[in-house]
């Protein structure tokens, strides 16, 4: 492109710090570091029009995983390790909620609630057998039990009668809270660029240089935060993982308050005021949800109008108003990616569908890699 003298010279000379990606990581990685950095510049680079990947598509779940999953986790490894995953969930919400504040997030502690559908006795019993036990895991970081059962009294249908129940779990507005972490960025002096694609970079001896589809430049240091994207960038162990959502005009007198998981998780959905948000269904085909393509399939959002129809609102008419995706980055392991990839280049990536949760600590862990 034709740049002007005063457009390089204004935001393409004396970069200090650049961030790809400005999702909940790179935002908060670029806040931290001019927090650390008051003189400095500070660049995000976004290859979209607004943050790609999964930070404003994502269903707004406040949360640190559902029982099934947290003893899943602790049949695969150490009490340890698994309680030290959980830590980092619960300190990065704080950190969320501490930066922008309950009000500019919209959050809302209604707690969360696991459902096992009809055909998963076996899975239920097993979680009640072990209720106790994981609640004993978790007392040092709680104080108190986390799990326990109550009745179906949101009259879901084909289900197993009782709910798993977590009082700590809350949920979140995504728009607002993007909306607010945009705002601090700015009102920082962060600049941020949307558009433009970063194609390679290359380490050179005291800075990076950044080859872009708009621009070629120099900055001192660069960090990788593109989580479900970042395989394009190098030669990162994560997935693409894409996360198909769709919610429904509103319903009167909907009972519904809280979040909700099913099947591990694979399906999650919640109220929005009198309104129902329903994702998942990746497990039906992982090969064609391993992409980073946007896109909707029939086969995934006819489990979700089928699991709306039978289970969730089996007593109520609905419509659909509104179906998107996203995509999250994922691997073979639940722990997050924050390394060097050399001097100058850093990356915190694969989040695992945590986002909201440990996005803000992955960001302030990126930042520090480079001191």
């Amino acid at each position: 492109m034709d740049f002007s003298y005063w457009e390089m010279n204004t935001w393409f000379t004396d970069v200090d710090f650049t961030i790809i990606g400005s999702g909940i990581v790179g935002l908060n990685c670029a806040i931290h570091l001019k927090e650390k950095h008051p003189n400095s510049n500070v660049l995000i680079l976004e290859k979209g029009m607004l943050p790609q990947g999964a930070s404003t598509k994502n269903a707004g779940f406040a949360c640190f995983g559902s029982l099934s999953e947290i003893l899943d986790d602790l049949n695969k490894s150490s009490e340890d390790r698994v309680l030290s995953l959980i830590e980092k969930r619960v300190k990065g919400l704080e950190k969320l909620r501490n930066l922008l504040g309950d009000d500019n997030i919209s959050y809302k502690q209604y707690g969360g609630y696991e459902l096992f559908l009809k055909g998963s006795e076996n899975e239920f019993a097993q979680c009640e057998a072990n209720l106790d036990y994981v609640n004993r895991v978790l007392y040092t970081l709680f104080n108190q039990d986390v799990f326990s059962i109550k009745n179906n009294d949101f009259n879901f249908g084909n289900i197993v009668p009782k709910l798993l129940y977590n009082p700590f779990e809350g949920q979140i507005d995504t728009g607002l809270m993007m909306d607010n972490l945009l705002r601090k960025a700015q009102s920082l002096g962060i600049r941020i660029l949307n558009n433009i694609v970063v194609q390679e970079f290359t380490d050179i001896e005291g800075s990076v240089e950044v080859l872009t589809d708009k621009i070629q430049f120099k900055t001192s240091k660069l960090y990788i935060a593109t989580n479900g994207f970042a395989s394009k960038l190098g030669e990162l162990e994560v997935k693409p993982a894409r996360a198909q959502v769709l919610i429904t005009k509103p319903i009167r007198d909907l009972k519904v308050r809280g979040t909700f998981h099913i099947d591990r998780g694979y399906y999650y959905f919640r109220n929005i005021g009198n309104r129902i948000l329903f994702g998942g269904g990746r497990e039906l085909d992982f090969e064609t949800e391993t992409t980073t393509e946007f896109g909707l399939t029939e086969k995934v959002q006819n489990r979700l109008e089928h699991l709306l129809k039978t289970t969730i609102l089996p007593n109520n008419d609905f419509k659909i108003d509104h179906r998107w995706s996203g995509i999250m980055g994922v691997g073979e392991s639940k722990d997050t990616i924050v390394k060097a990839l050399s001097n100058n280049v850093f990356c915190g990536v694969r989040l695992g569908g945590m986002g909201i949760a440990i996005g803000s600590l992955i960001g302030e862990q990126l930042a520090e890699l480079s001191d």
